[in-house]
């Protein structure tokens, strides 16, 4: 049963559908505004070691922190400071710092009283809050890590859950449960605590995330589901992360802002009254008295008829209860067929280089610019034309084709970045951004392409297994980001060579362009790629000679001489196609036995197809030719020539003159009256016992 067929009279873009496509849009907004709110709550402001209020001259104060050089600019050091005790005594003498004595002399000591934070950006962030700079500086990017593997946890259970439990709770749960740990989070004692919400935050954020995209994708159809999955989801993603930066800029403090980050998950409480499970998913698990009644729903409040039995294909019994349910999928399954093993496999690779690329630029992208925010801004607002580009192209484009582009167009443009001179560096901003609108077209579309690639039954679990798998990228982003210690571009490049890679992964994916959703694992196995025409031509030679075994059945016993004549063989298969003409012409003839064959004519005739018929009876121009080199049959079966000699009217002695009927072979074809029998004459055939016995023949 096509389910797309089935609900059709439903209508692609009903009210039903508007509000689908708006809420379930809206509740992504939770998503963007959360995933990159770490760049403005854990940043890291400048700041250098806490000076107590101590007596020293206004040098010494000013001198107490070392001046260091990065990335060729002398800047004040971040982590140390010159002994507090020595520093007094050298004041208390009324030295001057850098005239009287030689700083470079002075012993240094860590920040052992805490550390200044400039608020010339931000009022507080978990940085200043928690202090994770210096010794304590690797909290501040594993902080990231922590939300990228609670999406990893997230992304690896809600699948499975999803597919057990339905689309519906899980999606309210996890939306729900995300706005509960955001505000949580502003009350966390210590990093530790925090880092524990951030987990959960993130276990959720995943959740919410492959729940509303399998629900949306499974309730729409056609151009609708093309639009929401590839445009309307990811701009309400851009939307959130657009308003994170603008909240950031106006707040300044990652206490209020959390507070604003929780407030889009309020969007759930419409989402439970107003939308309803996805009857695929009923479907699957033989829940059809369900289906129907949602269905139904659906059509009345698009002011449709619905017919009187909709999924008349699926047997329930008479409480509409399944009768025979289905096995519940598991990560298993992904690997259960060579098929979707292959396909899980290759999407895992492509979905990990797409992440790891898509967060590494995300998170860079705020060092692109003195002013974060405005950096940040850049990098939402770059998202919505690779997102409307990415919608244009799943509806024109084949899906293959077009991540293979995404990914080279990625990888050359952060390769050309280290070939850009320092004095044009905005080319290089505008070669990461193109880099960041490849990566972000996509990530849009992988989540489109491997919806379309697994069937209903493991949709969810194979879209979260994926999605797991992209997150372990993710977490390593932030860590990679920091390999430009070594070398500058070093981050790019890596990303890059992911890219190519990927590229060439993703050309051994099956195509889905055009196709619709699969229900069933049986019907993922039949976008296999189907067998080349070399493989299926050979088949009509199977089949085609086997009008070589029928026809003789005008004679009431096989020929043995057929066995040695495969001199047909030798011309081209073509004849084959006309072969069974003479059957449309002559059919009587395969009512009785012809009488020209009790004259032991010429067995040549048999060894070619019966088309011979059809052709001028040139072919008997050279008749002593097949006497020479297929005689064997006369050694192997003459006993058909010695037991019948009774029933023939004339001497056993034009055996002794064959050739003599072959000058005038035309006679037989010309002449009809060959293959009937005179009204007076009643010939006699061989009974299975040996003996001789009349047969009546048809009248013609």
């Amino acid at each position: 049963m096509d389910y797309e067929e089935t609900i059709a009279f439903l209508g692609p873009w009903g009210r039903f559908q508007q509000i689908v496509v708006f809420l379930l849009s809206a509740s992504f907004i939770q998503n963007g505004i959360n995933t990159f709110s770490i760049v403005f709550v854990g940043d890291s402001p400048a700041h250098h070691c806490l000076v107590p209020e101590v007596n020293l001259t206004d040098y010494w104060h000013n001198a107490i922190i070392p001046i260091e050089v990065v990335d060729g600019e002398q800047q004040l050091s971040s982590c140390s400071r010159y002994r507090l005790d020595v520093v007094r005594n050298l004041s208390a003498q009324g030295l001057i710092p850098g005239r009287d004595i030689n700083l470079t002399d002075v012993a240094q000591e860590g920040c052992v009283d805490g550390w200044s934070y400039s608020r010339d950006t931000y009022k507080s962030t978990i940085v200043t809050e928690f202090d994770l700079v210096c010794s304590e500086g690797w909290k501040q990017p594993f902080t990231s890590t922590v939300l990228f593997l609670g999406i990893l946890f997230g992304s690896f259970f809600v699948g499975q859950i999803s597919d057990r439990f339905g689309r519906k709770p899980i999606l309210i749960a996890t939306m729900a449960a995300q706005t509960v740990f955001n505000f949580v989070e502003i009350f966390s004692p210590t990093w530790t605590v925090f880092c524990i919400f951030y987990f959960l935050n993130g276990f959720s954020h995943a959740s919410n995330y492959v729940a509303g995209f399998v629900l949306g994708t499974e309730l729409l159809t056609g151009n609708v589901r093309i639009m929401f999955s590839s445009l309307t989801l990811n701009i309400g993603f851009s939307v959130g992360y657009m308003l994170l930066p603008v909240s950031a800029y106006l707040l300044r403090d990652w206490k209020y802002l959390l507070s604003v980050v929780s407030l889009p998950g309020f969007v759930f409480i419409p989402i439970w009254w107003l939308i309803p499970e996805s009857p695929r998913w009923l479907l699957s698990v033989r829940r059809v008295a369900e289906a129907e009644a949602i269905v139904r729903r659906i059509a009345r409040f698009n002011q449709v008829e619905a017919p009187l039995v909709i999924f008349e294909d699926y047997s329930t019994d008479g409480n509409g209860t399944k009768t025979h349910p289905e096995k519940h999928s598991n990560i298993l399954h992904l690997l259960k067929t060579r098929t979707i093993r292959n396909t899980s496999i290759i999407v895992c690779v492509v979905w990990f280089s797409v992440r790891i690329g898509y967060h590494g630029l995300s998170l860079n992208t705020s060092h692109l610019h003195a002013d974060p925010f405005l950096s940040c801004f850049i990098s939402a607002v770059i998202e919505l034309p690779a997102y409307v580009s990415i919608w244009l192209a799943v509806k024109f484009i084949p899906r293959r084709l077009t991540v293979i582009c995404i990914l080279l167009t990625e990888a050359l443009s952060l390769y050309f970045i280290q070939l850009v001179p320092q004095s044009v560096s905005y080319i290089a901003v505008a070669l990461e951004m193109l880099g960041k609108f490849a990566i972000t077209a996509g990530a849009a579309l992988m989540y489109v392409y491997t919806a379309e690639l697994y069937p209903t039954v493991i949709r969810s679990t194979g879209t979260g297994a994926c999605s797991t798998v992209a997150r372990v990228g993710s977490c390593f982003a932030p860590f990679l980001l920091s390999l430009s210690a070594y070398y500058t571009y070093l981050p790019q490049i890596t990303f890059g060579t992911m890219g190519i890679v990927s590229a060439f992964a993703a050309f051994f994916l099956p195509e889905t362009f055009g196709h619709p959703l699969p229900q069933t694992i049986k019907e993922m196995r039949k976008r296999e790629r189907p067998p080349s025409h070399l493989d299926v031509a050979p088949s009509h030679l199977d089949v085609a000679p086997s009008h070589l075994d029928r026809p003789p059945s005008h004679l009431d016993r096989p020929l043995s001489h057929l066995d040695v004549a495969p001199s047909h063989l030798d011309r081209p298969p073509s004849h084959l196609d006309v072969a069974p003409s003479h059957l449309d012409r002559h059919p009587s003839h395969l009512d009785r036995p012809p009488s020209h064959l009790d004259v032991a004519p010429p067995p040549s005739h048999l060894d070619r197809p019966p088309s011979h018929l059809d052709r001028p009876p040139s072919h008997l121009d050279r008749p002593p030719s097949h006497l020479d080199v297929a005689p064997s049959h006369l050694d192997v079966a003459p006993s058909h020539l010695d037991v019948a000699p009774s029933h023939l009217d004339r001497p056993p002695s034009h055996l002794d003159r064959p050739p003599s009927h072959l000058d005038r072979p035309p006679s037989h074809l010309d002449d009809l009256s060959l293959y009937s029998v005179p009204p007076q004459q009643k010939p006699c055939v061989e009974s299975e016992a040996g003996h001789l016995e009349e047969r009546r023949l048809p009248q013609s």
